[in-house]
């Protein structure tokens, strides 16, 4: 939920809370003109020829398409509506999708792509007026817990063999789908079903990492080697090491460390997309710490019962002051001092520039422009200079926590939607996301959803020129990065206080303590009025009484839980890294049974 060349272009979560300018809307509407016939046998083949490569076999994606076209005869000539933010997986869905979609079933079919904030704006009108804004949504699975808990969203679970059956796609196969928990609520039910996912992993340049003298002089100084960081001390070694004894390269000034700190809304997700987790905050548990997790909100059954120590939570917690203080102190020491000034769109472009050794915090929506040839980081033969692996943890992350961020654009169906047009905008929704047309969106935007297509030939033959994105989706590793789940009853309320008070600190105006502090009360107090309201029923917030933060710490300990820890006494235990090439060489190199294309 980023916007890219911001075009998340790349991103735009940063715009998530600038929803209310006008500015910052950038509206693109693909308007679709489609002759209402059946698709004839020329047209499925014309399409065919750009779906290419697929999972299925020709005379299967023939088969899937005259599927959509024979069920949507019911709604030929309806206009229909659907809306994402830009990114280019979306461009390549409105520009070329919406169009092969309008010729197969001659549903007038219109995809709008916005900024992000405004998609959830737009949302938001919808569920609160009744009034249908758009058809069909593709939004962040980062709000499955406030669509579960204010059931204004369609449960897909139920639709598919319910009211949907007649237009639900016989050859979906919802198993397929990799982030498929990501998108189902407590109850067990799936409320969406995911468009496009990117992760959020460790970059570096292998090339300087392979250098047999800056090795020697690291291991001289370190005592281990250098390599990917296993944990926070050594990526803190890392990027000293660069940045105060490397200092220049090719006379160029380098730095250890890449990110951006400008009181802006981007800060915000710079955090709840699980800089918490990877620190060590919440409890243990994939996709979301139970009953603590990576926002530090604790959840009972289904509900969010606080979000301060005092309560139960760890939002401010000893491991997430922890994450926050190290964030800065790495952002003033080790960065271009140009950082502390930067938004999201303005920084992610900078380790593109050859000058950056290494960034914690990167998305791999970045890839296809950090793959173009020419720049400062590709080699001549259009192999990258640089790779990505999986992030390191701080010293208070346990085995079996999350230990990254996952986006998942996921398509969401309304109630107040009304029922035929529910119907053609769920056969729009399903195309997008078909094994006929999955594949080749899947080159386009580097943005997988199918273990299909992660272990399909082609990205086994393009994966050397994607510097480790296609080993990192083929490893077990991968499982350990998701979205924001179910503990967070109202993600547009809750989201928002994170950039105001964790700027705070960023800028000085208050220690990371304070700042913690502030943001565990502020979400605490949001909680507290959805409790009072009791809008989102059996399942809204109910919080704890407070209690000392030491009664806590001891429940935990008694639970057998994490959440909240007490602090360490040492929070920079032995620096401990990987080679990266051991560590691709480890991972499976042979798909899931299930997922063997055909």
């Amino acid at each position: 939920m980023r916007q890219f060349r911001r075009r998340k272009g790349p991103l735009t979560k940063n715009s998530f809370l600038t929803m209310s300018s006008a500015a910052a809307i950038i509206a693109v509407s693909f308007a679709v003109s489609a002759p209402v016939r059946a698709a004839d046998d020329a047209v499925i083949q014309k399409w065919i020829a750009e779906f290419t490569p697929s999972t299925l076999s020709k005379e299967d994606q023939k088969k899937e398409l005259e599927w959509f076209a024979k069920a949507a005869e019911p709604f030929k000539g309806m206009e229909i509506n659907v809306v994402s933010e830009t990114i280019t997986t979306h461009e390549y869905e409105s520009q070329t999708l919406a169009k092969a979609f309008s010729e197969l079933t001659g549903i007038k079919l219109k995809h709008d792509l916005i900024q992000e904030g405004d998609v959830v704006e737009k949302l938001q009108t919808q569920m609160q007026s009744g009034k249908n804004v758009y058809d069909g949504w593709i939004n962040d699975s980062d709000l499955i817990g406030t669509h579960f808990r204010y059931g204004q969203t369609v449960v897909l679970s139920d639709y598919m063999t319910g009211e949907g059956k007649d237009v639900t796609d016989p050859m979906l196969d919802v198993n397929d789908f990799i982030g498929k928990s990501f998108t189902t609520g407590p109850d067990g039910k799936l409320y969406q079903l995911p468009d496009q996912q990117f992760a959020n992993l460790y970059w570096f340049r292998y090339d300087w990492f392979t250098n047999a003298d800056y090795k020697a002089k690291f291991k001289a100084k370190y005592g281990y080697e250098l390599g990917v960081p296993v944990n926070w001390s050594a990526y803190e070694d890392i990027a000293e090491f660069f940045t105060n004894d490397i200092k220049e390269i090719n006379g160029v000034k380098v730095y250890g460390h890449m990110d951006y700190g400008k009181k802006d809304p981007s800060l915000g997700w710079r955090f709840t997309d699980a800089w918490l987790s990877m620190a060590g905050n919440g409890d243990k548990g994939i996709p979301n710490g139970l009953p603590v997790d990576e926002w530090g909100i604790r959840m009972e059954g289904c509900r969010p019962v606080g979000s301060s120590v005092e309560r139960g939570g760890d939002t401010n917690g000893p491991a997430a002051v922890y994450s926050i203080t190290k964030y800065l102190e790495w952002l003033k020491k080790y960065a271009p001092p140009q950082a502390q000034g930067m938004t999201f769109s303005e920084a992610g472009p900078v380790p593109a520039q050859g000058n950056i050794a290494q960034q914690m915090f990167w998305y791999t929506a970045f890839t296809a422009d950090m793959v173009k040839p020419g720049i400062a980081v590709m080699n001549a033969d259009g192999t990258p200079k640089w790779r990505m692996a999986p992030s390191p943890h701080g010293s208070y992350w346990k085995e079996g926590m999350k230990l990254g961020y996952q986006d998942a654009g996921s398509v969401t169906l309304l109630k107040s939607t009304p029922a035929d047009r529910r119907k053609a905008a769920w056969l729009y929704l399903q195309f997008i996301i078909s094994k006929s047309v999955s594949l080749k969106k899947s080159h386009v935007g580097l943005t997988f959803i199918r273990e299909s297509d992660i272990w399909d030939k082609s990205f086994t033959e393009r994966a050397p020129k994607l510097g480790g994105l296609i080993e990192f989706y083929r490893s077990p590793a991968r499982v350990q990065w998701t979205p924001t789940g179910n503990n967070v009853p109202d993600y547009p309320k809750l989201a928002q206080l994170w950039w105001q008070n964790i700027g705070d600190a960023s800028s000085g105006a208050k220690t990371p303590q304070q700042a913690m502090d502030a943001l565990a009360a502020a979400q605490d107090s949001v909680m507290e009025r959805l409790e009072k309201s009791g809008v989102q029923g059996a399942c809204g917030p109910k919080l704890h009484k407070k209690e000392t933060a030491e009664y806590w710490f001891a429940k935990a300990q008694k639970d057998g839980t994490i959440a909240p820890q007490r602090k360490l006494a040492n929070e920079k235990p032995k620096g401990e890294t990987v080679d990266y090439d051991t560590l691709i060489k480890s991972w499976p190199a042979t798909p899931p049974k299930r997922a063997e294309a055909k």
